[in-house]
């Protein structure tokens, strides 16, 4: 009896966090217009870059077209010169000549992440006050920037990011992947939000005062930590800076991958969060509601005695309305993000998801080495990266 009154509470709990991040997710004015400022202030767009794959062009050339009216800077950094990287660069620098862009060779090494590296030695080229930094698969509405302007520019605000989500789930895989993305990730920034103000930025797209770079003391300051993203926003909000949302959305078109390249990056991604924030990490099990469910459900059928039968039927109903709920709210929330609706044979993903996402939590306590662009790390207790 004991086991079913815990597994029953603990049910509860995680449908009660369920609806909590719907509501706020929900109420979240996602993809709406913006009533655009006037203002139309100069940016520079950082863009590291390693390899190319056939989604490379697209999402590179999405940030030649803006429809943007200020003066914007397009800073591409690439290590080696014989990336491929380079020749679909400078096609695009030739296909459209009347923008500002510079293809920047960053062949020195500063530090263990890579990214920042070459974010650090694209500072001396920087020429406007604002900058954006964006990774390689990021593809972009022709209006971004002036969506993004218009949240960064009300004042107090110091650093702005945007939600993003998968755009090409092709495979069973990615389609797991992008309920964790589309659906769950997301709900969850928000739902954190409504307990504290933000205090860590989201990578795909970032827009920054160069002053306020500059007090966190450049990217220079982060070249030895994996999870730079939340570092700089943390950093941003410790000098007093305030982090802000913007609702407009980007695209994340990655490689078809499989089974094993989904759960490398889950697990990669895992254990970032871990090192960053343990203890919120550890607690975020209880958010696992196909788990409890499960785990209340086969209380139920192994308790025995006729004691246990008095919570039978609260906790059969528990089983059965928490397993559709998640359900009904993992693809409603996908709807959302992606603006189509998800695959209805696919509606058993999120439950696919859940109990997947068991153990990458439970792998991401017993190991603290990740991969990354083709390199093992051993990640330190600081979050600073050691290369294996």
């Amino acid at each position: 009896m004991i086991p079913i009154f815990v597994f029953l509470v603990l049910c509860s709990v995680s449908l009660a966090i369920s609806l909590w991040q719907f509501t706020v997710a929900w109420r979240f004015p996602l993809h709406r217009p913006i009533e655009s400022s006037s203002k139309r202030p100069g940016v520079s767009v950082l863009k590291p870059l390693k390899g190319c794959d056939l989604h490379t062009r697209s999402n590179l050339e999405s940030w030649f077209v803006l429809q943007y009216s200020g003066p914007v800077q397009l800073l591409f950094g690439v290590r080696d010169p014989e990336d491929p990287a380079c020749a679909i660069v400078r096609e695009l620098m030739d296909t459209y000549p009347n923008v500002s862009a510079r293809l920047v060779i960053c062949s020195e090494v500063l530090g263990p992440n890579a990214k920042v590296s070459t974010l650090a030695l694209l500072e001396p080229w920087i020429e406007q006050e604002i900058l954006v930094v964006s990774d390689a698969d990021v593809r972009v509405p022709g209006d971004f920037l002036v969506h993004l302007m218009t949240t960064h520019l009300v004042s107090g605000v110091a650093l702005t990011n945007v939600f993003y989500r998968l755009a090409n789930p092709t495979s069973l895989a990615m389609h797991w992947e992008a309920v964790s993305t589309n659906a769950d990730f997301w709900s969850q920034v928000l739902q954190s939000r409504t307990l504290k103000p933000q205090d860590f930025a989201l990578g795909a797209a970032i827009a920054i005062h160069r002053r306020s770079l500059q007090q966190i003391g450049g990217f220079r300051s982060l070249v030895d930590y994996l999870a730079d993203d939340y570092h700089l926003g943390n950093r941003v909000v410790q000098t007093n800076g305030r982090i802000e949302i913007c609702p407009v959305v980007v695209d994340c078109w990655e490689m078809d991958v499989g089974w094993v390249g989904v759960w490398a990056h889950q697990l990669r991604w895992a254990r970032t969060i871990r090192v960053c924030q343990p203890w919120l990490y550890f607690a975020s099990i209880l958010s696992n509601l196909t788990l409890w469910a499960c785990a209340l459900a086969l209380s139920l059928v192994v308790a025995p005695g006729p004691a246990a039968g008095r919570l039978r039927a609260v906790g059969g109903a528990f089983v059965g309305i928490s397993l559709a709920w998640r359900a009904l709210a993992a693809n409603s929330l996908r709807r959302q993000m992606e603006q189509v609706s998800p695959p209805m044979r696919l509606f058993w993903m999120p439950w696919l998801k859940d109990l997947m996402g068991f153990w990458i939590w439970l792998a991401a306590f017993l190991g603290n080495s990740v991969k990354w662009r083709g390199i093992r790390y051993r990640v330190r207790s600081d979050g600073k990266l050691v290369m294996i």
